[in-house]
């Protein structure tokens, strides 16, 4: 079992920073108008931000548990060695390196750079240059690598740099998080306060029915298709268990943080929503390309496109630190077990921070930012990490049966209802984006089945893992 020795650098504002910063990316901008177009209704899609932050909030406070038990780096690959044994635990670490982690960086990088290229005219190759160099992928089809090689080459570079960062100082880079926290909040609360009080919007968009409204089984599919989208963007906020042996009095902090973390974020993520309502009713909203450059259009004036440029560029700067900074704590813990590529489980010598892991951590995600496969991308890691989150919460019961005497600083509030309601709904989450998966296979809107992907290449992962048991078994005779 992995066992720690970094130091604990991180207190009660670095861990909220890390819950926050990692959630709060370019999704609050971008997935309003899809949802009010898939809930037609004003008072739906506020409804719609709240039971996914709510279920978000379940989801922290039984990870809150877990985390007071076992502050140690490496979050869900410790929990789930202690819930079901070294092979689960393995199949998440395999996974997260593969498809959660470092997906999750490479597309929020490719966001942040995207957007920053509003301002900086990136240069690209000719469309025949781009599309000389050809990535042929059985089942996905193929990959363009020189496609938007300028934006592209933003995208690695942010991730080198913030790697570096974190390579060496946990301390660096938990200031970093802070401080891009604090600034993306507070970017935020200027764009409500700017849209409310430019007198340009009206209170009874909040209530105002859309001329189309759904009804019966197409409400319901469009709720929980909408709640897909706000799943999307309140997801992050397990990584501040990833550094649980860098936290500081990591058994009050942990709770502390991911409860302050989530409700900061209903709460903006509420009022955003309500802002844009307020400068544009729920049907103009769905029509919206943009949303927020539409909201910020009516609000200020034609300055819509740089402002929401520089304010998705800030968001999504923040959420790629927060991601670097904790994911490779995973694949870290897994080396020290011996359970992965060794050298990944050995801390720098004078900075003790897992240099090696993060390392490795940049040059996949360097890998799949040149893939291009954004959306697929996005897909995958979204639908495996919480496929994770089930089986995490399912182990809270087994943990309680388990080692009912292990001490507990902190206690799931509402157990075992809020568990359960936890894993009931993610259940459904998993088996409704399988089964939309396949019908958009089907009905050839996509060309392959992103959810099943995920789950091959996660699948993978059980020949490295009997594989690293061998080594390991001969390395103990």
């Amino acid at each position: 079992m992995a066992t720690t020795s970094v130091r604990r650098m991180l207190g009660f504002w670095s861990a909220t920073s890390i819950v926050v910063g990692s959630i709060i990316g370019s999704g609050v901008f971008m997935k309003p108008a899809t949802m009010a177009a898939q809930t037609a209704s004003p008072v739906w899609l506020a409804l719609v931000w709240v039971l996914a932050g709510i279920f978000s909030l379940f989801g922290g406070l039984i990870y809150a548990e877990v985390g007071a038990m076992f502050p140690q780096t490496g979050g869900l690959y410790i929990f789930f060695q202690k819930m079901f044994g070294d092979f689960f635990a393995f199949m998440y670490g395999w996974a997260g390196f593969a498809v959660i982690n470092t997906a999750s960086v490479a597309a929020i990088s490719f966001v942040c750079a995207q957007y920053a290229d509003f301002f900086l005219h990136l240069p690209r190759f000719s469309e025949a240059t781009e599309k000389a160099v050809i990535w042929h992928i059985p089942l996905l089809g193929n990959l363009y690598p020189l496609e938007n090689a300028g934006v592209k080459s933003l995208a690695i570079a942010l991730i080198l740099g913030l790697t570096w960062l974190n390579y060496r100082s946990v301390k660096a880079g938990g200031i970093v998080q802070v401080i891009s926290t604090l600034i993306k909040v507070g970017v935020i609360i200027l764009l409500v306060f700017g849209i409310f009080c430019s007198g340009n919007g009206s209170l009874q968009h909040f209530v105002q029915p859309s001329s189309h409204p759904k009804e019966g089984w197409q409400l319901i599919g469009g709720l929980v298709a909408a709640l897909t989208g706000a799943f999307m963007a309140y997801d992050g906020w397990v990584n501040v268990t990833f550094v649980g042996g860098e936290i500081k009095d990591p058994q009050r902090n942990i709770p502390r943080s991911l409860l302050f973390g989530l409700l900061s974020c209903i709460i903006i993520y509420l009022l955003v929503n309500q802002a844009y309502l307020y400068v544009l009713p729920v049907d103009r909203m769905a029509g919206s390309s943009l949303v927020a450059a539409d909201a910020i259009a009516i609000a200020m004036g034609e300055t819509s496109g740089a402002v929401v440029a520089a304010m998705i560029v800030i968001c999504t700067f923040g959420a790629i630190n927060g991601n670097t900074m904790t994911e490779a704590r995973v694949t870290y813990a897994m080396g020290k077990d011996h359970l992965f590529f060794s050298f990944t489980g050995k801390e720098h010598p004078k900075y003790r921070t897992p240099g090696n892991a993060l390392w490795l951590h940049f040059a996949w995600a360097s890998l799949l930012v040149i893939s291009g496969s954004f959306d697929m991308l996005a897909d995958m890691f979204t639908f495996i990490a919480w496929v994770a989150y089930i089986f995490g919460a399912i182990g809270v019961f087994v943990l309680r049966r388990k080692m009912p005497d292990h001490p507990r600083p902190y206690k799931v509030w509402g157990y075992p209802v809020v568990p359960l309601l936890f894993i009931a709904f993610a259940t459904f989450y998993v088996v409704s984006t399988i089964m939309n998966d396949v019908n958009k296979y089907n009905s050839g809107e996509t060309r392959v089945i992103n959810s099943l992907l995920g789950l091959a290449i996660t699948a993978l992962g059980v020949p490295l893992y009997l594989y690293f048991r061998r080594s390991r078994t001969k390395a103990r005779y």
